[in-house]
């Protein structure tokens, strides 16, 4: 059987507060809801776009979430054309993203979600490996005119 029947991965996140995510993932970040699963009226699952990239969360049924702290160990990384135009739209909607870095020829915007699930979101660069956005942002601004 050939891969090339796979099309997308999708993360699907278990969430511990869906009106909590929801004002996180598509009020703070962007995303837009796109399928929606709410018995008794109350979105209990949902499917999220944002660009190419896919998402989907689930609500923790009552008393059903594990104890000690979600995504532990995991990063989800979204391929960006530009990830500081992202990080100054990310901050402007009250977000607070880790300062930009330079990673394996990337520049990488992380922050975590409400249960901790780790994002990144990242795009290419040829700035020097493990500079800061700010210490370079002169450099960056002069070469872009």
């Amino acid at each position: 059987m050939s891969g090339h029947n796979v099309e997308q991965a999708v993360p699907f996140l278990m969430v511990t507060g869906m009106e909590r995510s929801l004002r996180f993932y598509v009020d703070a970040v962007g995303f837009t809801v796109t399928k929606t699963w709410a018995p008794e009226g109350k979105i209990r699952w949902c499917w999220l776009e944002l660009g190419g990239a896919g998402l989907m969360l689930q609500e923790y049924r009552p008393g059903r979430a594990p104890q000690g702290k979600l995504g532990e160990g995991m990063s989800i990384c979204f391929q960006c054309k530009d990830a500081l135009e992202l990080y100054h739209g990310f901050r402007a909607r009250g977000l607070a993203p880790q300062r930009p870095f330079v990673g394996n020829a990337m520049w990488v915007v992380c922050f975590t979600d409400p249960d901790g699930y780790k994002l990144d979101f990242e795009s290419p660069t040829d700035a020097p490996e493990e500079s800061e956005y700010e210490s370079l942002q002169p450099q960056i601004h002069a070469a872009n005119r």
